[in-house]
């Protein structure tokens, strides 16, 4: 499951343009995470401030 930190998050996009199911989407400065999303970190790894994590689902 990808956690988005927003107190951190500065909105910048890097995150949607790496991810390969087109989970995330940018929509009016606010970051959105949809349920094709398979937690693959890859998000995680692009985002420069790392407001992203992924934790697994208990």
């Amino acid at each position: 499951m990808l956690v988005i930190h927003r107190e951190i998050c500065g909105y910048c996009g890097a995150c949607v343009s790496v991810c390969p199911e087109g989970a995330l989407e940018l929509i009016d400065a606010y970051l959105e995470v949809d349920d094709n999303c398979i937690s693959c970190g890859i998000c995680t790894r692009a985002c420069p401030l790392g407001a992203l994590e992924v934790k697994d689902e208990e």
